[in-house]
């Protein structure tokens, strides 16, 4: 949790000491891009939470939906379509989900380990038979 809330520090520092401006016409590629990316980012904590985390499967998810963002919404630029509303729609879905199963976690963690515990005390005495 250390390095986790490190890695955040760090991570915002250098976001403020070394301001970057998205030139306007890559505005729309950018953010369908980091809407991939935070939707992975909640996805990882939900899977942290439950114990789940895998680092391979969260890089190549952040690199890959956010890759796939950016294509749909070059492709969509190219035919005249607004296609990156879809990965809008799809990732904006997802990260409420993601968002409703962290908020859960957290706010039933506690209930959840009280009834592990109450169940263990509640053994009969002699073993799992």
């Amino acid at each position: 949790m250390l390095l986790d809330l490190l890695g955040l520090v760090i991570g915002l520092a250098i976001g403020w000491l070394c301001p970057w401006t998205v030139p306007a016409g890559w505005s729309v590629y950018v953010a369908t891009g980091l809407l991939a990316a935070f939707d992975s980012a909640l996805g990882g904590v939900r899977a942290r939470l439950k114990g789940q985390f895998a680092l391979g499967i969260f890089l190549s998810g952040t690199v890959g939906n956010a890759v796939i963002a950016v294509l749909l919404a070059w492709l969509g630029a190219q035919m005249g379509i607004p296609l990156y509303l879809a990965a809008v729609v799809v990732f904006g879905t997802r990260m409420f989900q993601n968002f409703a199963e962290i908020r859960r976690e957290l706010l039933t963690s506690g209930a959840k380990s009280a009834k592990i515990n109450q169940d263990m005390d509640s053994r009969p005495a002699g073993g799992d038979k």
